[in-house]
């Protein structure tokens, strides 16, 4: 077909098809692979991902009963230094699966001394609390912060958010808060893994120390090595506490 321009030349229009091969092309749709994809890694299938293996390692534990090594003893296969990583290795599990840690800390104790006991308890707890860190700041985190609504939440959320060495310190060397909810709420929050591990190491330190001696001298609880290890264990708790309790009003009051 022509055309007559203003000069009286006549001019061919384009033609049809190459008018369509210049039209912008519809968006394609997402397959059903890439909305599959976008549900598996969505926050709250990770939060469910999470649930479900806290949930299985407490059945285990309920089914494996760990707490009997204090009663029948170390594997004899198993001396050693190999036997005091292979503990630590079960340290750290066992304190991700909820088993508490002044049981593990007397059973490390009674199992090596007080000396080897407190170095192996020491390598579990912070095995056992990165492994936790890092499951809630993977699987958690990003369903769990949208939450924090409570007054008590968004304090302790900004607590261990700006200053996160100190109060992770605080609260590992003064025992009261439990160490499983310690580590998931520091994983919600935006600390991060250096200042956490540095201070759950450091804190964990006295604590440990008491139990571990504790656990060497079960055989004579008359001794003075038991008796001071026992007060070691008795008085922090006593001040975390008191301090938990002034504490209180002023998150209160936030």
């Amino acid at each position: 077909m022509l055309d007559a321009n203003r000069s009286g030349t006549a001019t061919a229009a384009p033609p049809a098809a190459a008018t369509e091969l210049l039209a912008p092309l519809p968006p394609p749709r997402a397959g059903v692979s890439a909305r599959c994809t976008r549900v598996l890694l969505s926050p709250y299938t990770r939060l469910s991902l999470l649930l479900a293996l806290l949930a299985a390692a407490a059945v285990c534990v309920l089914l494996l009963e760990p707490q009997r090594v204090l009663t029948h003893g170390w594997p004899a296969q198993l001396g050693g230094a190999a036997a005091a990583v292979v503990f630590a290795v079960a340290y750290g599990l066992c304190t991700v699966a909820f088993v508490p840690r002044p049981l593990l800390n007397l059973a490390a104790g009674a199992l090596f001394g007080s000396q080897l006991g407190l170095a192996t308890a020491l390598a579990g707890t912070v095995l056992g609390a990165g492994v936790a860190f890092g499951l809630g700041r993977v699987l958690g985190q990003d369903a769990l912060r949208p939450l924090l609504r409570g007054r008590w939440l968004r304090a302790a959320d900004g607590q261990l958010s700006r200053h996160g060495f100190r109060s992770m310190l605080a609260v590992r060397l003064f025992p009261g808060v439990p160490f499983c909810a310690a580590n998931y709420c520091a994983a919600v929050s935006r600390m991060g893994w250096l200042p956490f591990l540095l201070a759950t190491g450091l804190g964990s330190i006295p604590n440990t120390a008491a139990y571990a001696v504790a656990g060497a001298r079960a055989s004579t609880p008359t001794s003075p090595a038991f008796l001071i290890a026992m007060a070691c264990i008795a008085v922090p708790a006593l001040a975390g506490t008191v301090v938990a309790w002034r504490k209180r009003h002023r998150l209160r009051g936030r």
